[in-house]
Parts: C-alpha cells; structure tokens; sequence
C-alpha cells in the first residue's frame, strides 16, 4: 500500500488522505480548510492528484473539514462511490449546501470565482451510499471497515486491509467519550499502521463530570447579573449536546429558566437528522423542548434582540468565523455584564482564537468592537478527545504498530504528541509532509 497526505498535516482542517493498492486509488476525507486567509486560500488550489482516476472516497465523519471539497473533486472528474456511516450521509447534505453560501461571502472577500455550486452538491448525492457500522465495503483487494468514532452522530475511524493482511487506521476525529448522546467510541482493533488525529495532543480536559457543574455555574452566574450568556456552538453534535444538557439543568432546578435561543438554521434542520438516526444514539433525545426557541428565519432572529437580558443564545459559527453569533458578539461582546463561553476548538487565525486568547478588541463586520464581556472556556466540551484518551486509543494495539502518523494538529501540537507516543508506547511515530509519500511494507 502507498499512502499520500494531501491535508490534515500540520494543521486541523482539511483532511484528505490519497491510499494505493496496485491500480486502486481511494481518498478517506476530502475536507476544507478552515482558518486564516491563508488557509481558506488552498481550498482554491487543484488537487494533486487527478480526481478521475479516484476509484472511491470514505468520509469518517460530516463535518465541512472533512467533506468540504467533495463538490469540487467531483467538479473536477470524479465519478466513483462515496461511502459513509448512514447518519453521516444524512447530514453531509445539509452541511454542504450550508457551507455554499458561506463560501460565496469567503470567494468574494478573497476576490476568488465560486468554490462550486449547489448542482455539484447534488452530483455528490447521488455519488454517495450509506452502510452501517461493521459492515465492510470492497474496492478492489481493499477492504474497508466502519467503527464508531465517538465524536458526532455517526462519526468513524476506519481500519483497512489488504490482500496480504497489511492494516492502517484512519481515525478521523476521536470523540471526547464517553459523550452525553453518544456513550463510547470503539476500541482500536490490530492494525500495522494509525493515522491519528491529534488536536488536542498536548493538554488534558477537565474531567467530564464536572462539565456540566461548569456550565450549571457560568448560567447562574450570568443570569444573576442580568447578562447575556454566548455560546458559539458547531451546529452538529455540540448545539445538540447543549439542547439535552441545559434541559436536564433545568428539569433537576440546578439553573434558573431563562430564555435560550438556538440561532442557528442549520443547527435546526439537524435536529431531524438525530430524531430519524436515534438508533445510533446512546440515549433517547426529545428536542421538543418548552423554554427553547428555534429562530430559524433571519425575522425570528432578529426579534431575540427585543427579549429583554437575561438570556441565552447559542448560534454558530462555532470558531466565530461566519454566521449568526457575528451578530450577537458584536452587540454583547462590550458588555461586561455579559458573558461568552468557548467550548470548542479555536483555529489559529479564527475570531473564536482572538477571543479565547484574550484579545482586548477584535473586528467584526469591519467595526472594531471591546471586549469587556466575561471569556470563560469549557474545554471538557469538547468533542476531541485529550491527550491522555488519545494515547489509550493508541496504546490498545501498540504491539502490533509500525508506525503512527500525527495528524490533524497545528505543527507544535503534534510534534509534542509524536514525542509522548515514542517515549511512552515506544512506537514509531512521524508528522508528515504536506504530498509526503509512505510505502507501507
């Protein structure tokens, strides 16, 4: 097997992975890249690779950085079979079309023609099948098989084998287990090669248990004050997660009721995917909740402004790089009775990293808005896993690894990660190149 990295090296988005067995080609991921100008910018540039001559793809999981450029490969000439989990199928529609006109604002502030369209979106549809969890598809001699990841509804790592028995993991994004919808991940099986993310390779959560204390706490504290509660959320799996756990907050009187919007359209439209997919949740969810408003129109939005502090308000983008919560931190960020709560990863070069880092001012919609408002993090809800769960991922097969590859992490992060693993597991392991070649033996 020869294996490409053609993204999610020394960097978190943008994953894309090119795997060679004889005259088989397939891609697991074929993500945007998110972040800096910079980055946006390489989302532009052609593949390396001649998408006419993909076989198959094999999405670990929907989100954008992993199924972003898919309209663009098949624009380009591809023509083969996208494989997926069902949920993840589901979802990658709603995400893509989403993400167009999101993209449309970025080409015209990059002064760059259209990514794609909503026609190329479609050809993708049509391209992509769902297969459950366990049930191996054949591309020519490999033979690829979907576990349960942990990290969003119906998210995968995949393991990979071929003719000769020779395996490789692609991990996709490891979820922070055991997650409130989701119970946990699946245990790495045997396998000669890991590709792993590595996001959070250098720091470890806090304990989840005390997530929900942090959260019950930053609601407390500002309502007392009268404030405005911000809460930039990803719309898949951590506004879900939000839903389910300030309700349960509420029911057991551990918070005071308040109005709390969910101001995000494409937060709302997945809700339908998790009712139709409960089966690969690990808990009944009813997001028929009284007390919640979905404001799915730009009126419904808007009107949220007239309801009277305190409130809260869960909007995406969840970096703050695009969508509703622009809006609302440009109103409340100066306000210091108000509050905004970072509970997701933050890409270099983002607005959410501005904030988080402790940024006095920042711009939005080209006004240079204070920060006076309170910044708190809650890192436990995060949907990566940490460190130390990371490390026991790949410490289930260490006996039989060759070699790990550090991927999906900023340089420094998994280089620190590259280190633990070699010190700790004794297993071989690299940070790849952006177009590096491995022949795996």
């Amino acid at each position: 097997m020869k294996l490409t990295f053609y993204g999610g090296v020394k960097t978190v988005t943008g994953a894309n992975y090119l795997l060679e067995e004889g005259d088989i080609k397939i891609l697991i991921d074929c993500g945007l890249q998110q972040g800096s100008n910079f980055s946006e910018r390489h989302n532009w540039e052609p593949f390396l690779y001649n998408p006419a001559e993909i076989d198959a793809v094999f999405i670990t999981h929907a989100h954008i950085d992993h199924i972003g450029r898919l309209p663009v490969l098949v624009k380009k000439g591809f023509k083969g079979k996208i494989y997926s989990t069902l949920p993840t199928k589901d979802a990658a529609e709603l995400l893509l079309l989403d993400s167009d006109h999101i993209l449309a604002q970025t080409a015209e502030r990059l002064n760059m023609p259209p990514l794609f369209s909503s026609e190329d979106i479609s050809k993708v549809m049509v391209l992509w099948e769902g297969v459950e969890y366990y049930h191996p598809v054949q591309v020519g001699e490999l033979e690829i098989n979907f576990y349960n990841a942990g990290h969003i509804l119906g998210s995968s790592f995949l393991l990979i084998k071929n003719k000769a028995e020779k395996k490789i993991v692609f991990s996709g994004d490891l979820g922070n287990s055991p997650a409130p919808l989701l119970g946990d991940k699946d245990i790495l099986p045997e396998t000669d090669y890991c590709l792993i993310e590595s996001t959070y390779g250098n720091r470890i959560h806090e304990n989840l248990s005390k997530r929900k204390e942090a959260l019950e706490d930053v609601v407390e504290d500002t309502v007392k004050q009268g404030g405005v509660l911000l809460i930039p959320a990803f719309a898949m799996e951590r506004t879900q997660e939000l839903i389910y756990e300030l309700n349960e907050l509420a029911e057991q009187g551990r918070i005071p009721r308040c109005p709390i919007f969910i101001d995000s359209p494409l937060a709302i439209k997945l809700i339908d995917v998790y009712k139709k997919n409960q089966k690969y949740l690990s808990v009944p969810v009813n997001f028929n909740i009284p007390g919640i408003k979905m404001t799915l129109t730009t009126e419904e939005s808007k009107s949220i402004n007239e309801v009277r502090p305190p409130k809260i308000i869960i909007a995406g983008s969840g970096m703050s790089h695009g969508g509703r919560i622009l809006h609302h931190e440009r109103r409340y960020l100066s306000d210091p009775k108000s509050t905004i709560v970072i509970i997701g990863y933050q890409a270099t070069g983002s607005l959410g990293r501005q904030i988080l880092d402790g940024a006095q001012t920042v711009r939005i919609f080209s006004e240079d808005i204070p920060v006076k408002c309170q910044v708190r993090n809650i890192p436990a809800y995060s949907a990566h896993a940490d460190q130390e769960a990371l490390i026991d991922f790949v410490s289930n097969t260490r006996d039989s690894l060759k070699r790990v590859f550090a991927v999906q992490a900023e340089e420094t992060v998994a280089n620190i990660f590259r280190t633990l693993v070699r010190d700790r597991l004794g297993v071989d392991t690299v940070v790849p190149e952006y177009g590096q070649v491995f022949q795996l033996g």
